[in-house]
C-alpha cells in the first residue's frame, strides 16, 4: 500500500497555505509533518482525510480496498478530542464504532490497550485531558483502518501515555499500516520527515 500526494496546492480563506507539495508513505512507514504554526500541517491532514478539497494536485492511496475511498480507509485524529461528555467511556467508543462502521475490534480490549479498562462506565465529562486523549486513541483501535492521520497526537499525554501510544503506533506500522502525523514533539517512533514552510 502507498499513500502519496503530488503537487498539492492548499488555499484557505483566499490565502495560499502551501503549493506544489509532494509526499509519499508506504505500508509500515510513518511520516512526521513538521513546521511552524500556520505552515499548513493540519490543513494537509484535513486534505488527505477528505475534509478539505485541494486547490490543485492529487492525493492517492494505491493498494487499498478498491471499493472504498481514501477517507473511508483513514482515521483522522484531530487535536481536539471528539467526545460526547454525557456518554460513558465505553458508550463513546460504541458511538464511534457504529458511526465509522467497517472492521470493528473488541471495544473492551481497545480500552484496555489505552489504559482505560478500569473506568469504562465513567462519563467522559469527568476525564482528565490525558484520559480524553487516550479515549480518542482508543477509537483508532476500535475500528481498524490502514491509514492513521494524527494531529499533535501526543498532546495532553504524560510520559507513560506517550510511551503507550508509541507502542500502539509501532504495532500499527508492523501490521502494514501507514501513519501521517503533524507534530511539534517527537513521536517516539522511527519516522520520515516532511518539513512545511512558514508562510504567514
Amino acid at each position: 500500500m502507498r499513500l502519496s500526494g503530488r503537487q498539492i496546492d492548499c488555499v484557505r480563506g483566499g490565502r495560499e497555505v502551501f503549493s506544489g507539495l509532494d509526499f509519499a508513505a508506504a505500508s509500515g512507514q510513518a511520516l512526521a509533518v513538521v513546521g511552524p504554526n500556520g505552515s499548513g500541517k493540519t490543513s494537509l491532514l484535513r486534505l488527505i482525510a477528505g475534509l478539505l478539497a485541494p486547490a490543485g494536485g492529487s492525493v492517492v492511496l494505491e493498494g487499498g480496498a478498491d471499493e472504498l475511498t481514501l477517507p473511508e480507509q483513514a482515521h483522522y485524529l484531530g487535536h481536539r478530542d471528539a467526545l460526547k461528555p454525557a456518554l460513558s467511556i465505553l458508550e463513546n467508543l460504541i458511538f464511534w464504532r457504529d458511526f465509522l462502521g467497517g472492521d470493528a475490534g473488541d471495544l473492551r480490549d481497545s480500552l484496555a490497550r489505552v489504559g482505560l479498562s478500569h473506568a469504562t462506565h465513567l462519563p467522559a465529562a469527568y476525564l482528565s485531558a490525558g484520559q480524553r486523549r487516550r479515549l480518542s486513541i482508543g477509537r483508532l483501535l476500535a475500528v481498524r483502518r490502514p491509514v492513521w492521520l494524527l494531529d499533535e497526537p501526543t498532546s495532553a499525554l504524560d510520559a507513560a501515555g506517550q510511551d503507550l501510544f508509541a507502542a500502539l503506533m509501532r504495532d500499527h506500522l508492523s501490521g502494514g499500516g501507514i501513519i501521517i502525523a503533524a507534530t511539534h514533539a517527537p513521536l517516539g517512533i522511527e519516522a520520515m520527515e516532511l518539513r512545511m514552510g512558514g508562510k504567514a
